[in-house]
């Protein structure tokens, strides 16, 4: 009998995943728990292994196109094994509960998109099957919906280029941070003179830590009429790797010293860029720092990461004159901001935070001592 396989619940409240690359073809003769498939979520990609041993009859979700959890993704059997696979497709449910029929990426109107162009298209009160897709596949995307509110026509200029995997979920996270974010942004200068900036990164995420125990409403969520204050300090570190930006997580860092913080960042961030972190890795941050280094520009304004309600960031640090003692010194100076939700944070709280970070970090209270100057 043919065996349908169905995108499985990979855990945390995982709705879906797009086919990231298919490790096998139609017609292929596979056996079991061999590479099957690869699935982006969540900004990492998952391997999963066939639980059946057979020929692949059907692949029914193409590379690139986004599925829910306990959509049909392969069909596999015997060849010349006749299969029934339903035309149409029904949601299917958050959880790992019974799943009803599902074969493609969204419900039965066959509209291809994600659940936040969805929401947008519900906020505007468009018909998401009236909207003309610009992309090849036939899935719309935010801006499709927008263009057809507007009543304009889709530009056919230049070259387009899909958005897939981290950069299609960078789109969609920022897209909602931006729209559901009342966001601001408090900077002050620092002076690193003296400060290892090999380990600067994780000095800033342990001073974060410990100055999160005393401004807990940065270390929060809302949930609806709810502020939830987590006793927990898993912070996030923002990292670039050439697909796109990705936030893996650090685990009690309140507890870890500097040098097992910046261990595990350089473990994170190697594992981020060859695209082999955990799902887990990347899920469960309460908080994140974010820094571009001497690319980072004197200022800039980073987002808060949904559902975190504040990021801190850390801006170029370079030689400046400063006044100290009533005289003008060279010092490794850098400004240091922290974005907030205004409607959780109070913009004191969010500045004596920042200031209580600066002053760790200027102490060497984060866990190191300053080398000299």
């Amino acid at each position: 009998m043919a065996h349908e396989f169905r995108l499985p619940d990979l855990g945390e409240g995982l709705t879906e995943g797009e086919v990231a690359r298919w490790l096998v073809a139609a017609g292929e003769r596979i056996e079991e728990d061999q590479p099957l498939v690869e699935i982006q979520t969540d900004k990492t990609t998952v391997e999963i292994p066939s639980p059946y041993a057979g020929t692949v009859l059907e692949i029914v979700v193409a590379e690139g196109v986004v599925a829910p959890v306990g959509a049909v993704l392969v069909v596999i059997g015997e060849p010349g094994e006749s299969h029934d696979r339903a035309a149409t497709v029904t949601p299917a449910p958050a959880g790992p509960a019974s799943v009803p029929e599902a074969t493609a990426e969204r419900p039965a109107t066959g509209v291809q998109a994600t659940p936040a162009v969805r929401r947008l298209a519900a906020e505007l009160g468009v018909d998401l099957s009236a909207v003309r897709a610009a992309r090849p596949d036939g899935r719309v995307t935010e801006e499709d919906v927008r263009v057809h509110a507007s009543g304009a026509s889709p530009s056919q200029e230049g070259r387009r280029v899909p958005l897939r995997g981290i950069r299609r979920l960078t789109v969609e996270q920022v897209s909602r941070a931006h729209r559901e974010i009342p966001a601001v942004t408090f900077v002050e200068e620092c002076d690193f003179t003296g400060l290892d900036l090999h380990t600067i990164v994780a000095q800033s995420l342990r001073a974060a830590a410990l100055a999160l125990q005393a401004f807990p409403e940065l270390n929060a969520r809302l949930d609806g009429d709810d502020i939830v204050l987590l006793d927990r300090y898993d912070v996030g570190v923002a990292v670039q790797t050439d697909d796109g930006l990705v936030v893996p997580v650090v685990r009690r860092c309140d507890e870890l010293s500097v040098d097992e913080i910046d261990a595990e960042v350089r473990r994170l961030a190697e594992s981020a860029r060859a695209g082999t972190l955990a799902p887990d890795e990347l899920r469960g941050s309460t908080f994140t720092v974010t820094s571009a280094g001497r690319l980072g520009g004197i200022f800039v304004t980073p987002l808060v990461n949904h559902p975190e309600v504040a990021i801190l960031g850390l801006h170029r640090i370079a030689p400046r004159p400063v006044v100290r003692d009533g005289a003008v010194v060279v010092r490794e100076m850098g400004n240091v901001s922290v974005t907030f939700d205004h409607r959780v944070v109070d913009g004191l709280r969010a500045a004596a935070f920042c200031l209580d970070v600066i002053g760790r970090l200027q102490g060497g209270s984060a866990g190191v001592r300053p080398q000299g100057g």
